[in-house]
């Protein structure tokens, strides 16, 4: 079990009466660690603040652009159940069936080739595409063949090498986490947590212990402001190091798209290892791996893979979006469904995950050697996944001192030396 610092120890037992806490990022992790904070027993609106502080917009980063998939066979073990839990009980208490596209999902891997690809482009342009009215009895028997359940019926069956189950509706979920991290913002807001939008320039010591955070409002250039806090919290996913230099976290790109397909797609989440012909040589092809999730209300949303190849900007509203990139994303998942081949592409977009550097392992998540600063950050791709989980337990430290919801003794900032 941890326990927080001598610090933040002696404000739980009620030497300090009044709590100042700042959470710095208002991505999942700080608009879930803002929905926990406000939600628990021990917050006194008229006593207590809470302020979340934001650059540009909650959910402007990489938690508006994700993908959004739950599994209890995510990582790490020691939240993953926890996290997975919360979003049940969090959709079932504010309707997030409806509010954020909370449901249970299949999920597989699926080896194909890129048939799609090989065929002329007649029908590349809009409006003269003729769209298969239903599968021949053929491709239904090639994919029952390769144990494709019955209704995964929208990739093509004359290219698929391989199907394997990675999770059931009892195990796989799924969220929009656009919707879901501006609902925790909101619900947060509703029970008097402040929200603030400014850069966050610098986190102020005194004897070991924060005291306060200074910010530049957004829209001005030159005016800065402070925030007293005897708690702060640091959740800006990638943008961590720049305001605690010594955290072990890392930026990677990541662009993706949506898509509406011509005709509406069963509730799956499809990890891929597509073959498709190289472009100047038909007898070479190269492997491709989007990641494909059907959402709720006929959408689409598929990644490629990341990269380094831009730095990480100062906000994310200056994050460059490849559009070649996204165009590849849209031709490979194309090459193995009609459906999206002849869909509409709704977005393409572009983001920065937060990854732990060195050692590996992460998310960091708990109190630093800092008095009053905690961290949550180092999500990688599972930070919708384990935001709940993370909001949940930062909460129950600063609230009651120690973490109580799971041993996450692994992810303790200062296991790294912080």
């Amino acid at each position: 079990m941890i326990r927080a610092s001598t610090n933040l120890s002696k404000i739980m037992a009620g030497e300090q009466r009044k709590r100042n806490i700042v959470i710095i990022g208002g991505g999942i992790i700080g608009s879930t660690t803002a929905y926990f904070l406000s939600h628990h027993e021990n917050f006194n609106k008229e006593t207590d603040t809470i302020t979340l502080l934001e650059a540009t917009k909650i959910a402007g980063g990489a938690s508006g652009k994700a993908g959004g998939l739950l599994a209890l066979w995510a990582y790490p073990s020691c939240i993953v159940p926890l996290s997975y839990k919360l979003h049940q009980e969090l959709s079932e208490k504010h309707g997030g069936a409806e509010r954020w596209g909370y449901r249970a999902v299949h999920c597989g891997q699926v080896d194909m080739y890129g048939i799609l690809a090989k065929k002329n482009n007649q029908s590349a342009t809009k409006g003269h595409s003729v769209s298969l009215e239903k599968r021949s009895q053929k491709a239904i028997g090639l994919l029952r063949a390769a144990g494709v359940p019955k209704d995964l019926d929208w990739i093509a069956a004359e290219g698929l090498q391989n199907y394997e189950e990675m999770g059931t509706p009892l195990t796989t979920a799924q969220v929009h986490p656009y919707q879901f991290t501006t609902s925790m913002a909101q619900l947060a807001e509703e029970k008097g947590v402040k929200i603030l939008y400014g850069s966050a320039t610098s986190i102020a010591q005194n004897s070991g212990a924060v005291t306060s955070v200074s910010y530049t409002p957004k829209g001005s250039s030159d005016e800065e402001k402070t925030l007293p806090a005897d708690t702060i919290i640091l959740t800006a996913g990638p943008w961590t190091k720049t305001l605690w230099p010594q955290a072990p976290i890392s930026a990677l790109r990541a662009h993706s798209v949506t898509i509406r397909p011509s005709k509406p797609v069963s509730a799956y989440c499809l990890f891929t290892s597509i073959d498709l012909p190289h472009p100047s040589n038909p007898r070479k092809s190269t492997t491709v791996t989007p990641e494909i999730y059907a959402r709720p209300n006929n959408e689409v949303y598929a990644c490629g893979e990341g990269d380094h190849l831009i730095p990480l900007p100062t906000t994310s509203d200056l994050v460059q979006c490849d559009q070649a990139k996204c165009d590849e994303i849209v031709a490979q998942v194309g090459a193995i469904s009609e459906e999206l081949k002849n869909g509409d592409v709704t977005a393409k977009q572009a983001c920065y995950l937060p990854n732990v550097e060195g050692r590996g392992g992460g998310p960091l998540v708990g109190q630093t050697s800092v008095g009053g600063l905690l961290l949550g950050a180092g999500h990688t791709c599972w930070g919708i996944q384990n935001g709940p989980g993370t909001g949940k337990i930062l909460s129950e430290l600063v609230w009651g001192g120690k973490i109580e919801s799971a041993m996450v003794e692994s992810l303790d900032p200062r296991r790294w030396g912080l």
